[in-house]
This record gives C-alpha cells, structure tokens and sequence, in this order.
C-alpha cells in the first residue's frame, strides 16, 4: 500500500558544458572461458573488477548486439563535445602526452568494465571531454563535468540545474575535482549543481535509490526551470535510466514510448526492470522476505555467493554448520527475481536442488530465487505484474499517486 514520506533536503550542485564528442563502438569483449562466470546487474563501480570473464546468466540477460555509439549527424541525435585546440605551431609536452595516455588507458578499462557489467557494448572517452545529447528541449543526458569552466558551457544553452549520480569513488578514478566545480558554481545565481548518488552498474542500488533521487530532481526542476543537465560518468547507465523514470512517473511517458525517445537521441542503455520494480515499490510497497541458500558439501573449506542483490563482481561467505555438515546463508531481500551462483573452494558451481535458469546464448546457467512477500492480495499481485511486464504504463490515478509520493520523499540515507 501507499505510504507518503515526508520533504527531501536539496542542496546547490554544479557542472559542466558540453563538447561535440563522438562515442565510438567498443571492441567486442574478449573470448570467455568456459569456467567463467556473468557479470549480472550489479558491481560497486572500479574498486571491484571482475577476476571472471562475463557470462550472461539467463534468457532476460543475454548480451544485446553492440550499440551503435557513434554521432548521428545530420539526425536527430545531438552529441556535443568540446575538443581542446592548441595555438597554432605549439607542442605537447612530455608530461601532458603521459597525462593523455593513462587518462586513454583508465578509459579502455572503464569501458570494458561497463561493458561486462552492463550487458552491452559501450564505450566511454573521458580524455575527449564532456558530451552530452539534447533528449527533450529542458532535458540533457550525458556524461561528467571535468572542469568548472563546463558550468559556464552549460549555462550558455540554458542549463538550471545539473544533476550529478556520481559517487565519490567514481570522480577520484577520472581525478575530477568536484570541489572545485561546485564552488564554482556557486559563484553564479542561474545554474544550481546538486549530488543524488547511485552506485554505478548496479541495478539493485538503482531500483532502491530512484524514488529518493527522482524526488530530487523533480523539486529541483519545479524550482529551477530552464534545462536540466542530468549526468553519470559516462551517461550511459544511470543518468538515462534516471532521466527516463523522470519522464515515465513526472511528464505522463509510458515506459517504452520514454524509452523508444531516449533511444532516438541518445544510444545509452538504462536498466528497465530497475524502473519498473521501483515503479511496482512505490505504488504496492518495498517488501521483503528472508530467503535461506544451503550448500551441502562437508569437504570443502569455503564456499561463497555471488549475484543476488550484491552483483557480480561482490561474494557473501557462506556460515558452516557443523552438526548439519553443510554451508548456509539467511538473507532478507525484496520482492523480485534474483540470479547467484555458488563459488566452492574458488570454482563457480550450480546447485542442482534449487532453482536453475535455461540456457543462454552461451549454454550458461545460473541458480535463481523468486522471492515474493507474504499476504500479498490479488489485486497488489496483479499491479505488480502489469508494471513489471512487456510494455507498462501508469493509469492516471496511479501516475498521481507516485507524484505525491515523491513530493513528499525524504531520503533519510542522505
């Protein structure tokens, strides 16, 4: 059932114009083994790489074809960076060669990093600059400010407010000064730089933080007006997956048509079950059920889990029982289905007694849970499929509940 929290606390942000850049197609990952494991939803930015190649898990993560990331010109599509020019006749030093090369370097891992993560193709240049692509007339979607004189490129195209879901660990990877672009900022009365953090490839940490961080940004918007900049690091997980709960709960989208528009300006790769589990949250209530994994197995000297609502790249220990001769884990989760997989003595392994996905593309499974809460009505089962399902939208009334409920949102986290 609906329950309305109360205000959010909004304070001022900054950011950064955009450049014409061009995102170029990533090369295809490299070739898995055959003991690899999926990356899945969820990975705490670059702290934790992957030690394992990724393999989708199921038939809903199979690998979509390579994104085609290139600028549209002459399209729809408007993709801007800004190129840094040397005078004529000038030289690049010793030092800024190297600078270029392991920003270049820090790049490529950030892209297969994204790549594996994601379940798609994408490619991201931070030594090019900021881009960015126009999705709506007041509604930019792109990628991170890197210098404070973006704010004053974005102030020039009318931007208000830019939204930044970058946490701490992802601007120290790049070396971007956040300090120093929101002092600036501050400096002017007609643009306001605003922090709501997600962790970056992890569509767990999406699905619960979007009600708190679109409540943000829909004040912000009301109080702001003009053009709003919304940016992850590279603007092509979360910020999009933001922009479209925006459009889907707030400016009356369905959830495809906000994605079909998305798409036409911007080819980037939002999470839609995150959306549509946060959509079914809001409106029937985030449950949660405690669920018991078992590993019966008492030769082994350790077993794991990774998947379920850590990602991939993370692993929970599983606690030995003595007495029962086998491996156990209690852990509370909400309502949704949840993929894992077992890690014995270092090897990834499925457990034949619980629940085992289909093949994929690349004959490889997974273990998963269905988990759903108790007393749940009909009528709340009902609504939770419907938003959960192919092509959901929201009935006049429902889409009136959810803005009462974000307007009146306090994110006791942050």
């Amino acid at each position: 059932m609906l329950s309305l929290p109360s205000s959010v606390s909004v304070h001022r942000c900054e950011c950064e114009l955009a450049s014409r850049q061009i995102f170029l197609p990533a090369s295809p990952p490299p070739p898995r083994r055959s003991s690899a494991h999926e990356p899945g939803e969820a990975m705490n930015c670059l702290q934790n790489l992957l030690k394992e190649p990724p393999i989708v898990g199921s038939r809903s993560m199979r690998r979509p074809s390579p994104l085609n990331l290139a600028m549209v010109r002459g399209g729809s599509r408007r993709s801007n960076t800004v190129k840094t020019m040397q005078p004529p006749g000038a030289t690049t030093s010793g030092a800024e060669n190297s600078a270029l090369e392991v920003g270049t370097e820090k790049s490529e891992v950030y892209s297969t990093n994204m790549t594996q993560a994601m379940g798609a193709v994408l490619t991201y240049r931070h030594e090019l600059g900021m881009n960015y692509n126009f999705i709506r007339p007041d509604l930019i979607v792109g990628s991170c400010l890197q210098s404070p004189l973006d704010v004053d490129k974005l102030r020039k195209i009318g931007v208000k407010t830019v939204f930044c879901l970058q946490q701490d660990s992802d601007l120290e990877y790049f070396g971007v000064d956040i300090r120093a672009i929101q002092d600036y900022s501050l400096k002017f009365k007609d643009i306001e730089h605003c922090r709501a953090e997600i962790r970056d490839f992890d569509a767990f940490d999406l699905r619960l933080r979007l009600p708190a961080v679109v409540s943000k940004l829909h004040k912000l918007v009301n109080c702001n007006g003009g053009v709003t900049y919304i940016h992850c690091t590279a603007g092509l997980g979360r910020a999009p997956a933001v922009a479209l709960a925006y459009m889907f709960w707030i400016l009356g989208y369905s959830l495809n048509e906000g994605h079909q528009l998305l798409q036409s300006k911007r080819a980037c790769f939002p999470k839609l079950e995150a959306i549509k589990l946060a959509t079914a949250d809001i409106l029937t209530g985030l449950s949660k059920n405690t669920i018991t994994l078992k590993w019966e197995d008492d030769s082994c000297s350790s077993v794991e889990i990774s998947g379920l609502d850590i990602g991939w790249g993370q692993r929970i220990p599983l606690t030995y029982d003595k007495e029962k001769g086998a491996w156990f884990l209690e852990k509370e989760l909400p309502e949704g289905r949840y993929e894992y997989k077992y890690i014995v003595d270092g090897k990834w392994l499925c457990n034949e007694h619980e629940n085992i996905t289909k093949p994929n593309a690349d004959g490889h499974v997974n273990n998963y849970v269905q988990v759903s809460r108790d007393g749940t009505s009909d009528e709340e089962k009902e609504l939770r499929e419907r938003l959960t399902g192919p092509n959901p939208d929201l009935t006049d009334e429902e889409r009136l509940m959810v803005r009462e409920y974000l307007e009146q949102y306090v994110d006791a986290e942050h």
